[in-house]
């Protein structure tokens, strides 16, 4: 009879006599994995390395450490459009030296003028060389500041999420697994969408800054550059949008469904971000991924978040004021090229608002189906108020007095007419 200290005698002579006198020697209970670990812990684990790897490609993607554009002024990508931003500062420069020459007689105005434009055109020049490092160190500081926001222990999102798949009250449950997995899947995509857009348009921007900062070489008007600055910062600073989170996370911690619940409401964040932070272009690529989204499913609460992130609004070609509307990206950038070219001293005809076609039907079917409305509600009023009303009496007709004959007067005769009055 086989030994009852070492079940593993009772298969000798069959193949798995070896496998399980392997697993007794490295440290495991018969019918458990290597090492004491089952089927299940294993599985457990690399459902926890796969959350964990998507919550790092989801942090580097909403704020990646580096970015596509150029870093440095000599750059192969930046320098064509440095020169180019460099000659026309000093050509402007040059424009402005030969007017004052021309006009010196006015004295102090045209000194003036000269010195300012001698003091922007040097602002300029170095202006275009620091941009590339300056949004380099920004970038870099905003996604460090975003790990440290978002990841960096048990009270962000992301760390408790992590904390959670550990010791959460739904830890073992396999559908919150699920769930909570489904919601990072989710949540890369939409990661991958703003990484998408902001990169192109962070890049755009850098490469425009040298031809908009030229425009202060005419005598520092900076409308131009301020628009430049607040839509390239917008871009930039776009991640911190989910801040908006942060508070709730206290709450969320412990449950993996709760934290899967704030995982959706970023979605609904990052796609907001992509439709207000992403300049020309953002509402339109916003409102695509809203359409692809309400295309391929049918839930509702996927449609309720994408319809959150890219609201219904009406495009703006070139719309009356009083409706909720957005630029097209035509539009947009006609406006934006007419304030660089006002810097330039340049003025751009100014184009009327009129709606685009679809969101004309569309306004046209909408306000169709609410006047239908009105007018049967009025119908159905004015029907109920003639039903309660009582009928009016009218008067049976009664002789009409006789109106008397007007008197006729004889005339008087004239003096002198030679005629008595009696005759």
């Amino acid at each position: 009879m086989a030994d009852k200290d070492d079940p593993c005698d009772l298969l000798k002579g069959t193949p798995g006599y070896e496998y399980c006198r392997g697993n007794q020697e490295s440290g495991g209970h018969p019918g458990t994995g290597a090492g004491g670990k089952g089927i299940s812990d294993g599985a457990s684990d690399h459902v926890k390395e796969l959350a964990v790897s998507l919550i790092k490609k989801i942090n580097g993607l909403v704020a990646p450490g580096k970015g596509w554009a150029p870093e440095t002024a000599n750059s192969g990508l930046y320098e064509p459009f440095l020169w180019l931003g460099q000659h026309l500062a000093v050509a402007i420069f040059m424009s402005v030296v030969v007017v004052c020459a021309l006009t010196a007689w006015q004295g102090a105005p045209r000194l003036r003028q000269m010195g300012a434009s001698t003091g922007w055109s040097l602002a300029a020049v170095a202006g275009m060389a620091s941009v590339p490092g300056v949004v380099m160190l920004l970038n870099k500081a905003v996604s460090a500041a975003f790990t440290a926001a978002f990841d960096s222990n048990e009270s962000t999102l992301f760390g408790a999420i992590s904390a959670d798949m550990d010791k959460g009250a739904d830890a073992g449950n396999p559908l919150a697994i699920l769930l909570i997995i489904a919601a990072l899947v989710v949540a890369l995509a939409f990661a991958a969408l703003v990484f998408m857009m902001r990169q192109l348009g962070i890049l755009a921007f850098v490469c425009m800054a040298p031809v908009v900062l030229a425009s202060l070489a005419r005598g520092g008007d900076t409308s131009a550059v301020k628009a430049w600055a607040g839509k390239l910062l917008g871009l930039m600073f776009a991640p911190f949008a989910l801040l908006l989170l942060s508070p709730f996370v206290a709450f969320a911690k412990g449950s993996l469904v709760v934290d899967a619940v704030l995982l959706v409401a970023a979605d609904a964040l990052m796609l907001r971000m992509i439709f207000h932070g992403v300049p020309y272009f953002g509402p339109k690529v916003a409102r695509g991924a809203r359409a692809l989204v309400e295309r391929r499913t049918d839930n509702r609460l996927a449609r309720a978040v994408v319809r959150a992130g890219a609201p219904d609004v009406y495009e703006r070609e070139n719309a009356p004021r009083g409706l909720r509307t957005v630029d097209t990206p035509g539009r947009a950038v006609h406006q934006d090229r007419g304030v660089l070219f006002a810097a330039y001293g340049v003025t751009q005809r100014k184009r009327e608002g009129q709606l685009t076609t679809a969101s004309t039907i569309a306004q046209v079917n909408q306000r169709a189906a609410r006047t239908a409305q009105i007018t049967q509600a009025r119908q159905q009023a004015r029907a109920a108020v003639q039903r309660q009303a009582p009928t009016p009496r009218v008067p049976a007709p009664g002789p009409q007095p006789r109106t008397p004959a007007p008197r006729r007067q004889t005339p008087n005769p004239q003096p002198g007419s030679g005629q008595s009055p009696n005759s």
